[in-house]
């Protein structure tokens, strides 16, 4: 009988142990998630008239445009959001030549940071001529041509900060028809060690307490 009760308590401790640690983790990896994006689904500015979808916004708070007038005013505010992230997207489309949509983030240099976004296309061939440009801190991280139809979708990078403020870019051209881009995001990636020690310490407050309430 005091063998199976021992058992029990074992079991009981052992479990116990594995949730405290599995809450433990998620608590540091919410905390550590902070977006650095602002405004990153393009929700803040309402459309000129939400029942007419070509009534697109041009304004767009907290990220600067540039290129050639004429290609700029082809970034919009739209109602065709992916489906995760708001009712609004953002759309894009170029006449003459490439324009773009930047905003700066404050980084730690030496943090490694996660990138990603969703990205649609409405363009099929033969009418198929576009191009999408990811840059981070002045770099060309990713340079895509040629998208035909697809829905939004999910891309990811990642990259470390060098510098206590970054630059997010987005390029974009389409001759023919539209891109779309939505639900912009960056946050930290957790240092593995860091989450380990946490989760060490954890397990020893639980077992020293534990050991405790038997005794």
């Amino acid at each position: 009988m005091k063998s199976t009760k021992k058992l029990l308590i074992t079991v009981f401790s052992f479990t116990t142990t594995l949730i405290n640690t599995a809450v433990i983790t998620n608590i540091y990896n919410a905390a550590q998630a902070v977006e650095l994006v602002r405004n990153g689904s393009f929700e803040i500015d309402p459309l000129v008239d939400p029942d007419n979808p070509y009534a697109t916004n041009p304004n767009i708070t907290d990220w600067t445009k540039s290129g050639d007038p004429m290609d700029v005013s082809g970034i919009r505010i739209s109602n065709f959001p992916q489906q995760d992230s708001g009712n609004q997207g953002l759309s894009l489309s170029g006449f003459l030549g490439l324009s773009y949509i930047s905003q700066t983030l404050s980084t730690q240099p030496g943090q490694e940071y996660e990138l990603s976004y969703y990205l649609a296309s409405i363009d099929e061939a033969p009418a198929l001529d576009n191009q999408f440009q990811t840059f981070v801190g002045g770099n060309k991280i990713s340079d895509l041509e040629d998208i035909s139809f697809q829905p939004y979708t999910p891309y990811k990078f990642n990259f470390t900060a060098d510098s206590s403020s970054t630059e997010l870019k987005f390029g974009n051209w389409d001759k023919y028809g539209f891109l779309y881009l939505d639900g912009v995001s960056v946050i930290p990636v957790p240092e593995p060690s860091a989450i380990g020690g946490v989760a060490v310490a954890g397990l020893l407050g639980i077992l020293l307490r534990k050991k405790k309430a038997i005794s």
